[in-house]
């Protein structure tokens, strides 16, 4: 049944996954592929939807994979299952913490763990990066010189702004003014 499938991928992936959304994106990326519930591209596109939505990118990933499969029930289940593990262990670690704060034990774990939600950080943008300036396969590459002129345009704008203002561009701006770059790129191809 689809919407106990949901459920329980979702919870595998929040219960097993340390240092935020970003860090599930690889684990959500290759369930919804191994599970052809979305194609590669329709994934990352929407990793970018996510990106600039309000909200955690995990219960944005979770609540439309859900809805893709299994409607409003589907997407309500995926995003339960996301986040009832955070949850339940942040309602432990509360009533817990004070006794392990000093124990060496769990301090060598967090240190441990750090490296790995770096890389899993760190994989998912050079991924991104790759996608959108037109890596598609191990033995196709195109370079897509559109997402090249949008991200040095935003690069410019953003550039310019910190220079004359003296301070950092908004990130909501910048969001707005990637849209309307990405706009318009799209309209005049």
């Amino acid at each position: 049944m689809i919407y106990l499938e949901l459920f329980f991928e979702f919870f595998k992936i929040g219960l097993f996954t340390f240092g935020g959304g970003y860090a599930m994106i690889p684990l959500v990326k290759e369930l919804v592929i191994n599970k052809s519930w979305l194609s590669e591209e329709l994934f990352y596109d929407f990793i970018g939807v996510c990106e600039s939505t309000p909200g955690p990118i995990a219960i944005n990933m979770a609540t439309f994979v859900g809805s893709t499969q299994g409607g409003l029930l589907g997407s309500i289940l995926a995003t339960l299952g996301v986040v009832l593990p955070s949850f339940i262990i942040i309602i432990l670690v509360a009533t817990i913490l004070t006794k392990f704060t000093n124990n060496k034990h769990f301090k060598n774990f967090l240190q441990g763990i750090k490296p790995i939600i770096v890389a899993l950080i760190t994989s998912t943008g050079l991924i991104l990066l790759a996608k959108a300036i037109g890596y598609n396969s191990n033995f196709e590459f195109t370079i897509n010189d559109l997402s090249i002129g949008i991200f040095a345009g935003i690069c410019l704008i953003y550039s310019i702004y910190k220079i004359v203002f003296k301070k950092k561009i908004n990130t909501i701006l910048l969001i707005v003014i990637s849209a309307l770059l990405g706009v318009v790129v799209s309209y005049l191809t």
